[in-house]
């Protein structure tokens, strides 16, 4: 038997600390989390997919190393910290 519970999870703009014009890094890391790069393309202000990391948001479409894996979390944690950097190393 299996059980499936949902939690909702509301994520609004006054949640997390601001950075970046006033985007939320909370925000940002919850993009992140659906998929690598998108939460440091959101605190870039969208706009132009150039803006967007590359190397996160292309690598992110590996299994198990982009989404689920290391570069969601790396991903998340840059976004939570205002980083809005390329780099796929931790240091």
């Amino acid at each position: 038997m299996s059980a499936f519970i949902a939690v909702p999870v509301g994520v609004t703009a006054e949640s997390g600390t601001s950075a970046h014009g006033g985007r939320s890094t909370y925000n940002a890391m919850w993009l992140s989390i659906a998929h690598p790069g998108l939460g440091e393309y959101y605190l870039k202000g969208w706009g132009s997919f150039e803006k967007c990391p590359q190397k996160k948001f292309w690598l992110g479409l590996i299994p198990l190393y982009g989404w689920p894996g290391y570069l969601q979390v790396k991903s998340a944690i840059d976004a939570r910290n205002g980083r809005t950097n390329d780099d796929l190393s931790f240091q």
